[in-house]
C-alpha cells in the first residue's frame, strides 16, 4: 500500500497552532495519525525506573497530529505541495503535483 505519507519525509504544519514548522515524519500510526520532530512537543512526568528515564523526572515528546494538517515539502522550491499517485512501469510513485517532480524516497533507519 502506498502511503502518501511515509516516516522519515520531510514535511510543513499547515494548519493549528504549529503552522509554519517543517520537519521530518518520525512515527506513523495505523490510524493515520503522524509524529513530527520539534511538532506538538508535550511534557511528560515519569517515575524513576520508567522507560527512558531512569531517575526520573519530565521528558519533553512530540505528539500526533491529523495528517491532513501537515504537506510535504517540495526541495526544488522548499514550500509544502500537494502529492499525487502516478503509474510508472507497473509501479505506484509520489509526485507533486505544483513541479510534477518525484517525491524523493524517504532514508530508511
Amino acid at each position: 500500500m502506498s502511503q502518501r505519507i511515509r516516516k522519515g519525509d520531510l514535511v510543513q504544519v499547515v494548519a493549528g497552532a504549529d503552522r509554519g514548522k517543517q520537519g521530518r515524519i518520525i512515527a506513523v500510526r495505523s490510524n493515520g495519525m503522524v509524529r513530527v520532530e520539534k511538532v506538538r512537543l508535550q511534557k511528560r512526568h515519569l517515575k524513576p525506573g520508567r522507560r527512558d528515564a531512569r531517575a526520573g523526572g519530565i521528558i519533553e515528546q512530540e505528539g500526533y497530529i491529523n495528517p491532513s494538517n501537515v504537506m510535504l515539502v517540495d526541495p526544488s522550491n522548499n514550500k509544502p505541495s500537494r502529492t499525487r499517485i502516478r503509474q510508472e512501469g507497473g509501479r505506484r510513485i509520489r509526485v507533486f503535483a505544483k513541479s510534477g517532480e518525484a517525491v524523493p524516497e524517504p532514508a530508511r533507519s
